[in-house]
């Protein structure tokens, strides 16, 4: 990028097994971005970049709890070549689409490629971390959760299925000194073709990460439902800060889980060996959460996805009910 000077780059912000998000500031502006790079060197990985592109792409409206794409670069060696700017949409990546995602990788590809995302920054990191250094607040969590089921809502009127929904890819962003959460993070998410009922779409790949998947998704046969129920693992470890130690990179992360012994099992894995297991809502303190919270948590986290809520019904579920009151931080 630093062929045509638009972007400089301040430092590198987070890494995945896909990407690397870097802080960049705009040349011309001074304005701050996030740049988020996508090695497309083998078919899995341009799926990925394809994936958020077209979801990202797709929204023909912003709305302010998702994220904003600003634009999208494809880096064929030392050639940068702006595919889209502000859903200007643009036909250049079905080269991508034709020499990389179909195994068909001709000679202008054999050099570094690469596809890169330029969003709108934001400066309070990921809902993850934003969450476990402040103590529990029940105005905070109504807060974010109106905000969270209005975006869900929003991707799904636009055919949009996330995926992957976790509080590592919901960013937080300052408003005038109020925190506004953005659904980021499309690489996992499906654009539904036609106008129908999105939640008559069925997917068969699971996919996501394992402490909010349904239970339908371990059995690879699922619906824009499953984004609800990962709301739901959000919401009630939000609301309680039930929290687990990830394997791999040992970070203190909010989800909800059945505890087995010294083992914790996701909680659509476990009930999906117990349909008829009944969560215990609230878990921790019955001061946590009100009644009707309580049942919104249950309706979301149903076993049987014809009895979950959808996004639609959250949306207007959520502005009814009360949170409870703040309360000191617990730590499991």
């Amino acid at each position: 990028m630093a062929t045509e000077a638009k972007y400089s780059i301040i430092r590198e912000v987070g890494r995945g097994n896909y990407g690397v998000v870097y802080e960049a500031i705009v040349n011309q502006t001074r304005s701050k971005v996030a740049v988020k790079r996508m090695q497309c060197n083998v078919p899995e990985n341009v799926e990925l970049a394809l994936q958020e592109f077209w979801a990202l792409q797709s929204i023909q409206r912003q709305h302010e709890n998702v994220i904003q794409l600003e634009e999208c670069i494809l880096q064929n060696g030392q050639v940068f070549q702006p595919i889209s700017h502000r859903y200007k949409k643009s036909n250049s990546h079905l080269l991508l689409i034709e020499t990389c995602l179909k195994g068909r990788r001709c000679m202008a590809l054999q050099s570094a490629c690469f596809l890169y995302f330029v969003m709108e920054f934001c400066d309070g990191g990921n809902m993850n971390e934003y969450l476990l250094s402040r103590s529990p607040d029940a105005q905070l969590n109504s807060s974010f959760m109106r905000q969270l089921s209005s975006a869900v809502a929003f991707l799904h009127r636009n055919q949009i299925v996330h995926r992957d929904l976790k509080s590592d890819n919901i960013l937080i962003s300052h408003h005038r000194g109020s925190p506004i959460v953005k659904v980021a993070d499309f690489g996992l998410s499906k654009v539904c073709q036609g106008k129908g009922n999105i939640n008559e779409h069925c997917f068969s790949s699971a996919c996501g990460s394992n402490f909010y998947m349904a239970p339908e998704v371990w059995e690879c046969h699922y619906t824009a439902k499953a984004d609800i129920f990962a709301l739901g693992v959000i919401f009630w470890a939000m609301v309680e800060r039930i929290t687990f130690r990830d394997g791999d990179t040992g970070k203190e992360l909010l989800g909800t889980y059945i505890r087995q012994g010294k083992q914790f099992i996701p909680l659509g894995e476990a009930l999906l060996e117990n349909p008829t297991m009944k969560l215990q809502i609230p878990l921790k303190n019955k001061e946590s959460m009100s009644p009707g919270l309580c049942k919104l948590l249950h309706d979301m986290l149903a076993f049987n996805p014809k009895e979950r809520l959808d996004a639609f019904q959250l949306e207007d579920r959520i502005r009814q009910i009360s949170y409870g009151q703040k309360r000191q931080r617990s730590v499991s």
